[in-house]
């Protein structure tokens, strides 16, 4: 007999974890077949982009992410600009630009990274891995993929020589550039490869190059070489990208060729490769899969659908991001709260995003290539005009029934952009006078936000226009009400935030709607840790959040964010009642709880 998973994921990189990660958050357990016998021990992808440092902040483990990883601060541009082969110091520039996220650009070993999720999936839902099963073939029955109760997928692994068979709701491809999945599917990878060869090797180097502690480029006659620090200080562990030779066959490099290419690209220092980690040399390809899904049961993500130069440090980072998209929608439609159609803007989201990063790549790869004609000048312009881009604050989603553009965004709040992640800054809790970053009130758990910027409330239209959405949002007509989870609490699946402007000690609890600190909990408390004020904190200054996001304090705006910290809508104040309409769109209604005896909700 087959075995029958709502999710069946196929691989445990780093998509496959990250989409299990919100199933677990939910309680939905899922089948992930590895062919591994245990977790990664080595990582070949290690650069942490800010966007993913925030992801893993809303999954309440940023911390051991900063505090374990090297934190890339500032990049440093060396050349041969006058062409005698002799290198010099041409510019440095901070690796992130101010302004751009709350959180740094880190390094740190992929397996490492994995076991963070692997230790979330166990920690919510007790969440396994099944070790050394081969995907033999992948079916989807079409006649029944209509049927969202059906389990249409067909899956056969192997282990041990003994075949298994399972039936799943759902499956995600999530095993690599080989991927049996895309094969079984008849799917192929379109694109092109150059003849460019790049090694690449983790090692600990004994050099008086005065910059080996920095990010680096380094741009010589003798080619290019970039240089990125590994986490572990007093280690030393670093990592060289490698430019070989025109006519070099990634398949005849030897270890030897990579340190002597590199002695002489650094000629005029001193270079030991005191110990070596991990070495490989590969040709550059941009290419990305033909179709990213089947019948909406079977999804593509990560290598399996994207492959690239690894330069940039977008692979795992992206990747991860595929599953991050998808965990939350497959959860939400398997609890019966949204639509199926929901998993639709999966393909619309993550396929464009990977069509974009294969033509960044493509642009990056060239900018790094000796073939390229740019001067250093030229080059360092190019390299910090892509930062925005190797941050992962880029992708933008298109038009889709959770990413309305309403026409009121560049009026309201022209720095928020519909289907972009909310830029975060600095905000003041009321209830304790907490200086934190708006972001980090977004937590991956899979409520949605409807964040209303009140504006100034000494303003008597501002204190009047709140008076009416925590009306609106305390109503029985709520979509509050109208989509709670069975048995949860008022702010269970749709959560109210406020962010008054101005000095919040002239405000008053009493004044603010209690929509906005609902009873919650098992002890049936008011949780008080929704309303925040863009005001002067006590030891960190001064946050200007509407300043940053471009909202008039005496016009505000509402902001409705979603599980994933995206942008769907912007809406003014007085058109409150839009909110529900938009959550009507894809979501489906709740039955209404009976009212907690002697409660007020």
């Amino acid at each position: 007999m087959a075995e029958k998973v709502d999710v069946l994921i196929c691989g445990s990189g780093s998509a496959g974890l990250c989409a299990a990660t919100w199933l677990a958050r939910h309680g939905i357990p899922c089948k992930i077949l590895e062919r591994r016998e245990g977790p990664m021990t080595m990582g070949q992808a290690d650069g942490v982009q800010c966007r993913t440092v925030e992801i893993f902040e809303s999954f309440g483990v940023g911390e051991e992410l900063l505090r374990e990883s090297y934190h890339v601060l500032e990049v440093v541009f060396w050349a041969d600009d006058s062409g005698s082969g002799v290198i010099r110091r041409t510019g440095k520039t901070a690796d992130t630009q101010p302004g751009l996220s709350h959180q740094p650009h880190v390094i740190l070993n992929q397996a490492r990274i994995n076991m963070l999720l692997i230790e979330l999936m166990k920690k919510f839902n007790n969440q396994e891995i099944d070790y050394g099963y081969t995907v033999k073939d992948v079916q989807v029955d079409s006649q029944l993929s209509g049927d969202p109760e059906a389990y249409p997928v067909k899956v056969t692994a192997e282990k041990d020589g003994k075949v298994e068979s399972f039936e799943a709701k759902y499956a995600l491809a999530c095993d690599g550039a080989h991927s049996t999945v895309r094969k079984a599917l008849g799917y192929t990878m379109i694109g092109d490869s150059t003849d460019a060869v790049w090694g690449v090797m983790d090692m600990v180097p004994r050099t008086d190059f005065p910059d080996i502690r920095k990010k680096s480029t380094i741009r010589s006659r003798a080619g290019n070489l970039l240089i990125i620090p590994r986490e572990g200080d007093s280690y030393g562990l670093t990592r060289f990208y490698i430019e070989l030779p025109t006519g070099t066959k990634a398949k005849d490099v030897r270890l030897e060729d990579l340190q002597g290419a590199a002695k002489k690209i650094l000629s005029q220092y001193e270079i030991d490769f005191v110990e070596t980690v991990w070495w490989s040399a590969y040709a550059i390809g941009q290419r990305h899969a033909d179709f990213f899904h089947k019948d909406h049961r079977v999804f593509l993500a990560g290598d399996a659908c994207h492959t690239h130069s690894p330069k940039a440090g977008q692979g795992m980072n992206v990747s991860l991001q595929d599953g991050y998209n998808m965990g939350w929608k497959l959860a939400s439609v398997l609890k019966g709260l949204a639509r199926p159609s929901l998993l639709e803007t999966y393909v619309l989201e993550r396929q464009k995003v990977a069509i974009d990063l294969i033509n960044f790549d493509r642009y990056f790869a060239k900018l790094f290539s000796s073939q390229g004609d740019a001067s250093p000048q030229e080059f360092q312009e190019g390299f910090i005009k892509s930062g925005k881009y190797t941050a992962g604050l880029t992708a933008k989603y298109d038009e889709s029934p959770i990413t309305s553009d309403t026409g009121l965004s560049k009026e309201l709040s022209p720095n928020i952009a519909i289907g972009m992640r909310l830029p975060s800054a600095q905000v003041v809790r009321f209830c304790d006078s907490k200086p934190m970053q708006l972001a980090a009130s977004l937590k991956s758990d899979g409520r949605w936000r409807v964040i209303a910027f009140v504006g100034d409330l000494s303003e008597p239209q501002n204190m009047a226009a709140l008076k009416e959405i925590g009306d609106y949002l305390g109503s029985d007509e709520s979509p509050l009400q109208t989509f709670r989870l069975k048995g949860g609490d008022a702010d269970s699946l749709i959560e109210p935030i406020l962010v008054g402007y101005g000095n919040r000690h002239d405000v008053e609890l009493a004044q603010v709607p209690e929509c906005f600190y609902p009873v919650t909990g098992k002890n049936h408390i008011r949780d008080l840790h929704k309303i925040f004020f863009d005001d002067e904190s006590y030891n960190k200054g001064h946050g200007h959040v509407y300043e940053h996001l471009g909202i008039r304090p005496d016009k505000g705006a509402i902001v409705i964010v979603r599980p994933d910290q995206y942008v769907s809508a912007v809406f003014s104040l007085d058109g409150y009642s839009r909110i529900g309409a938009f959550f009507e769109g894809f979501m489906i209604p709740q039955e209404r709880p009976e009212p907690l005896a002697g409660s007020k909700l």
